[in-house]
């Protein structure tokens, strides 16, 4: 009777652990039958042969760890391969400025065997009626004529006439020039011409042949017509280059109206009309611009770092708090496993 109440007793705290409660007192005592005694055994070595559920929540908070961490390295190399692209392929800005008067431009004539016959400055676009077309008038412009050697051969001498070109965008200030060619061999007639940024810069050099050979260089040159009135609109733009350097180039919009000769006696000589003038009072400027920020890419590293911390430091107190569970559950099952035997 002593032993039967004895498996009793053990009897009872095994249930106790399959509920979850290893001390738990059993007050109802019941005989033992040899098939108790045999399920008895068997739920004690179930208990001793049961390791893998205690690691559960140990493997379940190392995948918490890898489903942050992951993400976030990602997230990293992304980042910097954004940063590095944009590096290497900034965006184009345009902006304009908008002003009342502009540096007066140069304007280089190579008329040939061409005449300048008349210069003037008018406004609002009115240019008054012609008078005597084909002789020598007014000449009101600011000119200067230069020789210097072809840039492009260093050999061939080339003559140019330079004229101060328009400044008050405001008013409509336009140059009005007549030029005048008696013959030609040749089986079309056109006087080239180029603009370059400040007539003042070329006033003020020392070295105008060397300055000419440069605008040739750098600028782009076009021709107007004999017989034609060319009007010719003029914009800028400067382009803001990576080493901090700007350059000018200039834009135009030309119309061409047929000039009509009343000229008493016909004649084989040839007129040539042009007008230079503003075309709107904004200046465009153009420049490169890197849009990729390093103080926002560091802010957005620094915070994917504090959650990496933070998500390794969740990891941490969880590995220990899992083994502290363990250790108090093993110092619980190794008790009861004691008292039972």
């Amino acid at each position: 009777m002593e032993k039967a109440v004895k498996f009793a007793y053990a009897a009872g705290t095994i249930a106790g652990l399959q509920n979850g409660v290893p001390n738990l007192a059993v007050h109802h005592i019941h005989l033992l039958t040899p098939h108790t005694i045999r399920q008895l055994s068997e739920d004690v070595e179930r208990i001793s042969e049961n390791p893998t559920d205690e690691r559960g929540g140990e493997m379940e908070v190392h995948e918490d760890a890898s489903s942050v961490i992951l993400p976030a390295v990602f997230l990293v190399y992304q980042t910097i391969s954004d940063f590095r692209e944009k590096l290497k392929h900034p965006v184009m800005s345009v902006s304009y400025k908008e002003v009342s008067l502009y540096d007066a431009p140069g304007i280089a004539f190579y008329p040939g065997k061409a005449q300048l016959l008349s210069c003037k400055h008018h406004y609002y676009d009115h240019i008054l009626p012609l008078i005597n077309p084909g002789q020598p008038g007014d000449i009101e412009c600011i000119t200067q004529r230069i020789n210097y050697t072809d840039p492009f051969t260093n050999q061939t001498m080339k003559y140019a006439l330079i004229v101060q070109g328009p400044r008050d965008v405001k008013k409509k200030e336009l140059v009005f020039l007549q030029f005048h060619l008696n013959g030609t061999d040749q089986d079309f007639s056109a006087i080239d011409y180029l603009l370059f940024s400040s007539f003042e810069e070329f006033i003020n050099s020392p070295e105008k042949a060397e300055f000419m050979k440069d605008c040739e260089s750098s600028y782009s040159s076009w021709k107007f017509s004999g017989g034609f009135r060319t009007w010719v609109k003029m914009s800028l733009v400067k382009t803001k280059e990576e080493d901090g350097s700007e350059t000018v180039e200039f834009k135009q919009e030309t119309s061409v109206v047929n000039y009509i000769d009343q000229r008493a006696e016909p004649r084989s000589d040839q007129l040539f009309f042009v007008v230079f003038e503003w075309k709107d009072p904004f200046i465009q400027t153009v420049q490169d611009i890197i849009t990729a920020n390093p103080w926002n890419m560091i802010a957005l590293l620094c915070g994917i770092f504090l959650a990496l911390f933070k998500a390794a430091d969740f990891a941490k107190l969880s590995v220990k708090w899992m083994i502290k569970i363990r250790k108090r559950h093993l110092k619980r099952r190794s008790q009861a496993m004691n008292h039972i035997s």
